[in-house]
């Protein structure tokens, strides 16, 4: 399995140790989720997974991202998909679903649903177990899944991803 890195400036390859990661989510308020380069969207991947590693994209390989997009005021938004080998599944974090017509604007424009934010804490129970456990959704909050989400939670289509 082949883990990599999108998150400020830590290194591509692998996973961070906790701790490099930990001042993001647990930070003292006005410094957690700090916007290095205009950046409020990161993430985590693991390509291979499952004894997969050997086979291409799309060609029976089983993919996990865990996507971070945070907000200093509203806490962070995880998204879960485990894709390919048959695997379609996407997940995001369970907030104050009743204000899913609420939104927030990313760095990039894109507006999120506030109803799937989570506090910083929270989430970063969630990050921290997913490392911990290779991958596997975490159990320490709650998900919804994204079949589950209304459409008018998005609505800007590029917001949401695009089934593999």
């Amino acid at each position: 399995m082949r883990k990599t890195t999108h998150f400020a400036s830590l290194p591509d390859e692998g996973w961070p140790k906790p701790k490099d990661m930990e001042p993001y989510f647990l930070g003292p308020p006005g410094r957690r989720w700090t916007l290095e380069e205009r950046q409020d969207c990161w993430g985590l991947a693991a390509e291979g997974v499952d004894g997969t590693e050997h086979l291409p994209d799309a060609k029976g390989r089983i993919d996990i991202h865990l996507t971070m997009v945070g907000n200093p005021d509203r806490g962070v938004l995880l998204q879960y998909r485990k894709v390919g080998g048959g695997y379609g599944d996407v997940y995001y974090s369970k907030g104050e679903l009743k204000r899913l017509k609420e939104w927030v604007m990313t760095h990039d424009g894109d507006l999120m649903p506030i109803g799937l934010f989570i506090p910083f804490e929270r989430a970063w129970a969630a990050v921290k177990e997913f490392m911990d456990k290779d991958g596997a959704l975490p159990t320490c909050i709650a998900w919804i899944a994204d079949r589950d989400v209304p459409n008018y939670a998005f609505p800007d289509p590029g917001a949401r991803e695009p089934e593999r």
